[in-house]
């Protein structure tokens, strides 16, 4: 069966917010066009067409919605494009939304049209209204964390899947624990840890919110701990990072990108219709071409293969690592090369995570394993 992952930027980089540290401002600032404007219900409907001529009526399609920030394209569009699904859907397949929001726009008619289309629904939280307003304001710089956490609810109260996504930059891995148990009080019962990047070309660590190594690793076993603890007690938090590595202690496979071992698993649709390999790599030097095309043509593109062959030239010291089947080297937007040798400049957080803590991911493992439900 064929899966057709897509990503799409129905509103390109254009954005209510200013965080600081966003790698999609940083990335579109390096194109020859910035922004793209909104999408059009034409090239939707071309994008909607092309993904199920790719899915070859066996397969199945997921639609992702990303920014800058997505809702900004609108509630009529997403209307539009949802009903546009339905009638163009001739062969049935099945099709999964998502979306990641920084939330500020949601109101009551957005969460029961997510909750009727049952979206999965990101949203952007750092941790306390400290933590979280350091870095995430509003257009007129003002904090953002008190009306984010409120639409958190209102989510929640229309019962639409939300999960938080924490962006762990240099000031959020000083309270690893304070954030954790504050993300865990929106009650989503989904989290996911995202380390923050530099600015492409920029040297690491230069920015107020650069993140070390070793301020992720101290971060990652801290919430390690805390987690566990949870678990241990019968109160399970999704953890992604956390569950992902759990399943591949099963024997599954991995559910998040970074440890697919490989690139190329998606396209990023713009929103004028270019398509580019990777959402961290949307710059002109990787457009694929366009939906018009098709999307099979991008896909099997010299370009595309370039891509993913990028990806499958491990940093060197993960040959002899004992924690390469989980790790699989991690991101490539966190290698850089040293002295003429690749390494992940994230690398010592991962060991440091695996070296405390593989006994408790295999005793979760094997625990899940017998009671045969998933994590």
């Amino acid at each position: 069966m064929k899966r057709v992952n897509l990503l799409i930027k129905p509103s390109s980089c254009l954005c209510n917010m200013r965080c600081a540290y966003c790698f999609y401002t940083d990335e579109s600032e390096r194109r020859t066009q910035k922004s793209m404007g909104l999408m059009c219900p034409e090239t939707a409907d071309q994008l909607i067409d092309a993904a199920f001529v790719a899915a070859d009526r066996r397969g199945s399609v997921s639609f992702s919605f990303q920014g800058g920030e997505p809702t900004l394209a609108g509630l009529d569009f997403f209307r539009h494009f949802t009903e546009a699904v339905r009638q163009r859907n001739r062969d049935r397949l099945p099709v999964t939304y998502a979306m990641q929001t920084n939330g500020l726009c949601l109101r009551d008619e957005w969460a029961a049209f997510l909750r009727e289309n049952r979206f999965l629904v990101g949203v952007s939280v750092d941790g306390g209204p400290a933590l979280h307003d350091a870095f995430r304001r509003d257009a007129e710089g003002q904090g953002t964390f008190d009306r984010v956490a409120a639409h958190v609810a209102l989510l929640l109260k229309h019962r639409v899947d939300t999960n938080i996504l924490c962006v762990v930059n240099g000031r959020t891995a000083e309270k690893p624990r304070r954030v954790y148990r504050t993300l865990k009080s929106l009650n989503t019962g989904y989290l996911q840890f995202i380390p923050c990047l530099d600015p492409l070309d920029a040297q690491r660590g230069s920015m107020p919110w650069s993140l070390s190594a070793e301020a992720y690793g101290r971060f990652l076993c801290e919430v390690f701990d805390e987690w566990y603890a949870d678990w241990r007690q019968g109160r399970y938090v999704s953890v992604r990072q956390f569950d992902d590595w759990v399943h591949m202690a099963m024997g599954l496979p991995p559910g998040t990108c970074a440890t697919c071992g490989q690139c190329g698993g998606y396209l990023v649709c713009e929103a004028d219709g270019s398509l580019y390999p990777c959402d961290f790599y949307a710059l002109d030097e990787w457009k694929l071409g366009t939906v018009q095309d098709g999307l099979e043509r991008a896909l099997q593109s010299d370009k595309m293969a370039t891509f993913s062959r990028r990806s499958a030239v491990k940093p060197a010291d993960c040959a002899a690592c004992p924690f390469e089947a989980l790790c699989r080297g991690g991101c490539p937007r966190d290698w850089e090369t040293r002295e003429g040798q690749t390494v992940n400049a994230l690398c010592p957080a991962f060991r440091a995570l695996f070296s405390r803590n593989i006994s408790r991911i295999l005793e979760i493992a094997r625990a899940e394993s017998a009671t045969g439900r998933p994590v």
